[in-house]
């Protein structure tokens, strides 16, 4: 049998050093992971969302109107800003209150096979009482260094008690 050990903290198995609101900067950048569309992306976006258009879902269809391949959605091409996908969510595993906005402009079409790389970036720090409004720009490009996506998060992040 063995004994527990009592130099084992488990609170402080992180995968980030905990940040507040005041710990962060204008032009601070999480780069996410690059990813390329496929059609599990597709099918599981379509399981989620109950969109069934065919420009989403039948590559003749989309062939037929001028499209190498299925088109994304766009709300598809979101889900790749997700900032769970990098380090913030990490840092502010104590900090975070809420996710409170999010908004997108899509400027290009992204269909199976592009790869994007997505990104967000600190923009603006709005100083609240106990609390502050991080703003990040989020970004999206394709392998061609097309901008795809430019949109905004914005997050309620605590102050440090």
């Amino acid at each position: 049998m063995s004994q527990a050990d009592a130099t084992f903290d488990p609170t402080a198995h992180l995968c980030a050093k905990q940040r507040w609101f005041e710990d962060f900067r204008v032009g601070e950048r999480y780069v996410l992971p690059s990813r390329t569309v496929n059609a599990a992306n597709f099918a599981a976006f379509q399981l989620v969302s109950g969109d069934n258009h065919p420009i989403h879902y039948d590559v003749e269809y989309c062939r037929r109107r001028g499209y190498a391949g299925l088109l994304a959605h766009g709300l598809q091409v979101v889900c790749f800003t997700a900032a769970g996908a990098g380090q913030f969510p990490h840092e502010v595993s104590d900090s975070l209150v809420a996710f409170l906005e999010q908004s997108s402009r899509f400027l290009a079409g992204v269909i199976e096979g592009d790869t994007l790389y997505p990104a967000l970036e600190i923009t603006e720090l709005k100083e609240q009482r106990s609390t502050g409004v991080i703003t990040m720009r989020a970004t999206v490009h394709n392998q061609k260094r097309e901008l795809v996506l430019d949109g905004a998060h914005k997050y309620l992040v605590k102050k440090r008690g």
